[in-house]
């Protein structure tokens, strides 16, 4: 069993992080005392709070917002992320890494860093410029390196470089939801709907902006997978996510022709309640990022 490591990570729940058991993600969440603590954005459903995850799911989301229901998003609170790192300490933590989406796209950054200021430990905030999976991963990558002892510098580092490595691509049924809550870039957001154009977008400097316009679904879909196995292919060692809201079947089958081309196998997991009330239902999202040739030898079977 291992010691409990003295760096912990704590990430949010935009991070879309799977169920424990996938090959990618599965030696770090299986275990409570490694794994990244993950504190809850807030839903905001008829004046009323609800943190994601905890009490509103994606699934939840995507009916509501059939419905015609309107939702709104806020950051946690600075007491929040200061009573997740006020239990790490207690639990032995000597350090945090706390590893946040984007700036650009929420105050979460900001909010962590004040809480930090508060807390009775050293707490290293770190921008990823992304979310979901891209997320997701690099603080699963931060959690290995602390797992391994190492020390708070090396372990924001990670994270910073595997967010940088990614790359996040959507595919919406519509523009509305995101132009709405403010989400899109300048390009994308005076993007219309005329002539039947499909736009392919991607987290891009933190932002989510116009990747390209395609002009049917079966061709936007294409493309997704197109680029997702260019990144792949690129990558020493890619590890990749499908994420949807409200459109499993469709994941899925991305995943499979995923599998076959880049001999990978996906995380499939629904984008988080918080990303699914900006993406709106039917959403599709491909991960690809990089874990490189850093890798640490934890145990006398091999390394991670």
């Amino acid at each position: 069993m291992r010691d409990v490591p003295a760096v912990r990570v704590v990430t949010d729940s935009t991070a879309s992080l799977p169920r424990p058991g996938h090959a990618a993600v599965a030696d770090v969440l299986t275990s409570p005392d490694v794994a990244p603590t993950v504190v809850p954005l807030h839903v905001l459903v008829d004046d009323e709070v609800r943190r994601e995850g905890v009490e509103i799911t994606a699934a939840e989301v995507a009916e509501r917002i059939s419905r015609g229901e309107r939702l709104t998003t806020s950051q946690p609170s600075t007491q929040e992320l200061a009573e997740a790192y006020r239990d790490l300490a207690a639990q032995g933590a000597r350090a945090i890494v706390s590893v946040h989406l984007s700036g650009k796209l929420s105050g979460t950054v900001a909010t962590a860093e004040r809480a930090g200021q508060r807390a009775m430990l050293p707490v290293r905030v770190v921008d990823s410029g992304t979310a979901a999976m891209a997320l997701g991963f690099a603080a699963v990558e931060a959690a290995r390196c602390a797992a391994a002892g190492c020390d708070a510098d090396h372990v924001a580092r990670r994270a910073e470089q595997v967010a940088a490595s990614a790359r996040a691509l959507l595919l919406v049924d519509s523009l509305d939801h995101l132009r709405q809550g403010g989400r899109l870039s300048g390009p994308a957001a005076a993007l219309g709907q005329a002539l039947g154009v499909r736009p392919l977008l991607g987290l891009q400097d933190g932002t989510v902006d116009l990747v390209q316009r395609v002009r049917t679904r079966k061709a936007s879909v294409g493309r997704l997978l197109a680029l997702a196995e260019e990144h792949a292919d690129r990558a020493t060692r890619p590890v990749v996510a499908v994420h949807h809201l409200g459109a499993e079947d469709r994941a899925e089958e991305i995943a499979a022709t995923l599998t076959e081309r880049i001999g990978v196998r996906p995380v499939v997991t629904p984008v988080s309640a918080v990303l699914g009330t900006h993406v709106g239902p039917g959403a599709l999202a491909v991960v690809v990022a990089d874990r490189g040739g850093h890798v640490h030898d934890l145990e006398p079977g091999g390394p991670w």
